[in-house]
């Protein structure tokens, strides 16, 4: 399992999963006011670097960053991470939670159990 993101990470790396490649001072255009010193975000884009999240390119004088993580394997490691800790590696013990405490109804297992064997074949 790769480290974990902060808050603060996961919001920037949110913007590279939904913008693609970006440069620093684009990453801090994208932010909401008020924005964060450029030092400030470019040393959470080091440690994105650092922790396997992004990957830098030369650019002239700069940098272009890219994904080396979809948001996808995020989530997936993140989701494991949680059964693990939390429901002894069990997937249905995580979805049986669910129902039991009305959060999900009969249909929607249905409907993901159909979706499951769709899946497979």
């Amino acid at each position: 399992m790769r480290q974990k993101l902060t808050a603060k990470e996961e919001q920037l790396m949110t913007l590279f999963w939904e913008h693609g490649d970006l440069f620093i001072r684009d990453l801090v255009a994208l932010l909401p006011e008020p924005r964060p010193h450029y030092n400030t975000v470019a040393t959470l884009v080091k440690f994105l670097e650092e922790k396997g999240f992004l990957e830098r390119e030369p650019m002239a004088n700069t940098f272009r960053y890219h994904v080396k993580v979809t948001e996808k394997q995020y989530r997936g490691e993140t989701v494991g991470e949680m059964v693990a800790q939390y429901y002894n590696n069990s997937y249905a013990s995580l979805v049986s939670q669910f129902v039991e405490e009305d959060r999900m109804d009969l249909q929607e297992l249905k409907d993901l159990i159909a979706r499951i064997e769709s899946a497979r074949k």
